[in-house]
């Protein structure tokens, strides 16, 4: 039986691991898996998830935030205008409230690198958000 692991991270990114187990008995399984929540099961796959509380791998390595054209504060696969990849959005940001500087570096993309940096960035434009 494959056994899927997906492991959701805060930024919305999705990892999937996929391991073939021998199912003796779903006891066996379930104290494998503790602390993994079942969320579909067949005759073939068992599908756990489960939370991080961390962003994604794939973020660290390459996320940038930037604003989309309708500027939507948003983490892109790369930088803004290199890439079109959007991994998450958040909301939209009135571009008037924002400083030269802030908007330069969000036009340039601000490097994701950590939980920690991820959060700080998101407070800091809170701040500048159009809410309707």
């Amino acid at each position: 039986m494959n056994v899927i692991l997906e492991r959701i991270y805060l930024d919305g990114e999705v990892s999937e691991e996929i391991t073939e187990e021998t199912v003796v008995s779903m006891k066996d399984i379930w104290k494998k898996y503790k602390g993994w929540q079942l969320v579909d099961m067949d005759d073939e796959q068992i599908v756990f998830q489960k939370p991080v509380n961390d962003i994604s791998p794939l973020s660290k390595a390459n996320g940038y935030f930037g604003l989309t054209k309708d500027g939507t504060l948003s983490i892109f696969e790369g930088k803004p205008n290199e890439s079109s990849r959007v991994i998450q959005s958040f909301f939209q940001i009135d571009i008037k409230k924002l400083e030269s500087h802030q908007h330069e570096q969000l036009k340039k993309g601000i490097r994701v690198v950590s939980k920690s940096r991820y959060k700080d960035i998101i407070e800091t434009y809170r701040d500048f958000a159009l809410f309707q």
